[in-house]
């Protein structure tokens, strides 16, 4: 499933090609994703402009001059693709479209959005895990699906003194606390198992094991940074393509290069001077890599 990266990655391509479009066309080719459409989905954006994208936790809002916010989450498996009005820019990151894709008319295609300067744009999800609302803008923040959502890790609001806070007498691993959506918004199995790493610290071991009586202690704050800079990274890197997920344009991610630990279960530890070796444990059902030797 795209974690935060992915989610900020596509976001990013979506605003590029369709903030200040109006939608001419719409083909809905389903009753629904994950769940329903609504009844009025296609009335609603026919004819609309797009304003403007937010990501918020792993969903997309994207606001119309309807005064409308269509929300997006791609499960597992949604995938955006633009297809400018002349094609593909030739390239080395070219990527080329077979004609099923260049039409639209694959058989995992699902929603496709047609622009006023000739974009065509084409959600395509062949476990149809992801969803699709529509919600008046003013109410969306306050959307079933994000309502109680903690603090974005990339905004101003996540600071040591919060994390603290939150993790005060919390006896739930590490690992699992930072998972809570209820406390950090959109943070993934993949993209917490390297902020632990990074910050030499055990996902066993109890939250509120790092936090002091008073203040936010320096494991507090390591934590935060790091978690900042994983997520910058990735970013910057396009996310990670470990099956399905692929950036607007075609390309794949590849921060999965420079992984630390996640998914390299065996391989010698990479920080240095350390002799220990990557371990994977379940935790809640999910994987967890980490070095048992220098993460405490």
């Amino acid at each position: 499933m795209p974690e935060l990266p992915e989610v900020e990655t596509v976001r990013r391509g979506l605003a590029q090609a369709m903030a200040g479009q109006r939608i001419v066309g719409l083909e809905v080719r389903r009753d629904g994703l994950r769940f329903p459409f609504p009844a009025d989905f296609r009335q609603r954006l026919q004819g609309a402009t797009l304003e403007r994208f937010e990501r918020r936790a792993k969903y997309i809002l994207a606001y119309t001059d309807r005064r409308d916010a269509l929300l997006i989450h791609l499960g597992m498996s949604g995938r955006f693709t633009i297809l400018p009005p002349t094609g593909p820019a030739e390239g080395p990151t070219t990527f080329y479209y077979n004609q099923a894709q260049a039409q639209g008319s694959g058989a995992h295609d699902h929603v496709v959005f047609d622009l006023e300067d000739g974009t065509r744009v084409i959600y395509s999800d062949p476990r149809r895990f992801g969803l699709m609302d529509i919600t008046p803008a003013e109410q969306a923040r306050e959307h079933r699906l994000l309502r109680g959502i903690g603090v974005e890790p990339l905004g101003d609001d996540f600071t040591p003194s919060y994390l603290a806070e939150r993790f005060r007498d919390k006896k739930a691993p590490l690992k699992a606390a930072l998972l809570d959506q209820r406390i950090v918004a959109g943070l993934g199995n993949i993209y917490v198992c390297e902020a632990l790493f990074r910050s030499g610290l055990s996902p066993e071991r109890a939250a509120g094991s790092i936090v002091r009586s008073k203040g936010a202690s320096p494991q507090v704050r390591a934590l935060v940074a790091n978690i900042r800079t994983v997520l910058e990274d990735a970013i910057a890197a396009g996310g990670s393509t470990l099956r399905d997920y692929a950036q607007v344009n075609g390309e794949l991610g590849y921060f999965q290069h420079r992984f630390d630990v996640y998914d390299r279960e065996g391989k010698p530890c990479p920080r240095p001077g350390c002799k220990g070796a990557v371990e994977r444990i379940v935790q809640s059902g999910r994987s967890t890599f980490f070095c048992r030797t220098c993460q405490k």
